[in-house]
């Protein structure tokens, strides 16, 4: 899914590298209108799949149902067979969207605003069902982790001793149990509303549209922490074994992820400050969206003071992992700009908005996946990738992402309105960087999928504790046996790093202890 939304996102880019339609015509003639809804659909289709069915389940579901059991020292989540109905309806979700691509396409945008997608001849039905089923495969995935953190967690593991990755999966989880309901209903009501016309959102029947905003928000902007908070948990992770030093303000982590949680509910409409509603309404809404960033840079804060006088090995891991916390900051700072409201009049629905919202949602939570990716890798496959690779890919990314992004911040605040698929000449040197940019980032991330598949064929032996970490899922072999760990393992402090000893000639870090029992 993230190679097909990817390919999606390098056609809009390609596309905009002119004001001129360069591909629209080969797929729908010579008709303006035509290429112009097709542009509509393709950035449609980048945006749900990405949202949908890439970030939101990619750190909890991917990477949680791997290490989240190996970080309690337990054989599985506890619900395994919910867990895997859970995957079976991301795969129904899934073939619902392949269904939309053969079928005409959807050009809503992933919103679904209404009244557009009541009124739209577009296969706006099947694209909304997949949503829904997709919304079913984030509780039940919730619930899970929810239980297995209460239930299944070790002798000796109390609540803060626990890996602040747990306490971030675990907010994650309450989110996603309290909120996605909300956005189930309210497309439900959607397809309603189409069907039967019943006249909730579409004012041609006496409904609302700002009424679906509110309801669509209420999910979507906790969905935004749904995606953020477990990427936050991974570079915890990363940042502390990495600098083989002891996280700094473990508690006020793992409290921020849970005031971060909370907040996520409150700020909804800072999403709708230009849709009419009141004056009072928008300086609440505007006053706690500033507030959010409290708890955010108290984890930007403890990570860069964890790697202050650290041993840092720069390797793969530690570059997303720092590379997450340049784009994280810059994503939180540009949303300050646009919680200010006289600014945000200027800056709503333009590149500015686009650019913000990719530097927390892909250069935030897609770099923390890929960065935890490459940190369990040898742990998953019990092999290692080439790092000399990993590093290059790295900085590919990274400058493709910033070369994309950086001119829409500019062009953004020029004026340039976002979804157009043509424009004024003045924008066109941004639109260029950014579709090269587009390409570099792709070249970064095919690169990465080629080591990683290399290292599965040839990649040398992992050893059980290649970066030097204590928490569980380091105590056991690469990759884990069946059942985890042979026996019951006991709790350990996942932060007491400083008793490791390198061994060149292994790879593997061993405490003092376990090298006195060899």
């Amino acid at each position: 899914m993230f190679l097909l939304g990817g390919v999606f996102a390098l056609l809009v880019r390609t596309e905009l590298f002119s004001p001129i339609p360069l591909i629209t015509p080969l797929f729908a003639g010579s008709d303006a209108g035509a290429q112009a809804d097709l542009y509509n659909q393709w950035f449609t289709t980048h945006g749900a799949i990405m949202v949908f069915l890439v970030i939101i389940p990619g750190v909890p579901a991917a990477l949680g149902n791997f290490v989240l059991p190996l970080l309690l020292g337990a054989k599985d989540v506890a619900f395994p067979r919910l867990n895997l109905g859970s995957f079976y309806l991301w795969v129904s979700g899934a073939a619902f969207f392949v269904y939309v691509l053969f079928s005409g396409g959807v050009d809503t945008g992933w919103t679904f605003y209404t009244p557009y997608s009541t009124s739209s001849p577009t296969a706006v039905i099947p694209a909304v069902v997949g949503v829904f089923i997709l919304g079913f495969s984030s509780i039940f995935t919730g619930l899970n982790f929810i239980v297995t953190i209460h239930k299944m967690r070790p002798k000796g593991m109390t609540w803060f001793n626990m890996p602040l990755f747990l306490w971030a999966t675990y907010s994650t989880a309450v989110i996603q149990v309290l909120a996605t309901p909300v956005l189930g209903i309210t497309l439900l009501l959607l397809i309603l509303e189409r069907t039967l016309g019943i006249g909730i959102f579409d004012p041609q029947n006496g409904g609302d549209p700002v009424l679906y905003q509110h309801f669509f928000w209420f999910y979507s902007h906790p969905a935004v922490y749904i995606m953020i908070i477990p990427a936050m948990g991974v570079i915890s992770e990363i940042i502390a074994v990495h600098s083989h030093k002891r996280i700094f303000g473990y508690r006020y982590i793992a409290y921020s992820s849970v005031a971060i949680a909370i907040f996520s509910f409150i700020v909804w409409g800072h999403h709708m400050f230009t849709s009419g509603q009141s004056t009072m309404m928008n300086i609440i809404f505007s006053g706690i969206t500033f507030s959010v960033g409290i708890p955010s840079a108290i984890k930007v804060f403890n990570w860069i003071a964890t790697m202050y006088k650290g041993s840092i090995n720069l390797n793969t891991s530690m570059l997303y992992g720092i590379a997450f916390i340049f784009l994280f900051t810059i994503g939180g700072l540009t949303g300050l700009f646009l919680g200010v409201l006289s600014i945000d009049t200027h800056l709503h629905d333009t590149y500015f908005v686009v650019a913000h919202f990719h530097y927390v949602m892909m250069g935030s939570a897609l770099i923390a996946f890929v960065g935890g990716l490459h940190h369990w890798w040898p742990k998953m496959t019990g092999r290692m990738f080439n790092e000399f690779w990993g590093r290059i890919a790295c900085m590919l990314v990274f400058i493709g992402f910033n070369l994309t992004f950086i001119p829409q911040f500019v062009m953004g605040s020029l004026g340039m309105p976002r979804r157009y698929y043509t424009y004024e000449d003045k924008f066109q040197i941004y639109h260029q960087l950014s579709t090269i940019g587009s390409y570099v980032m792709a070249a970064g991330f095919f690169l990465t999928a080629f080591y990683l598949i290399q290292s599965l064929v040839s990649g040398k032996k992992a050893p059980m504790n290649p970066w030097g970490g204590n928490s569980l899922e380091w105590h056991t072999p690469s990759p884990p046996p069946l059942e985890n760990f042979h026996g019951v393992p006991s709790a350990t402090d996942p932060y007491e790093l400083d008793q490791f000893d390198y061994d060149p000639v292994t790879g593997n870090y061993s405490s003092q202890s376990s090298k006195g029992l060899a």
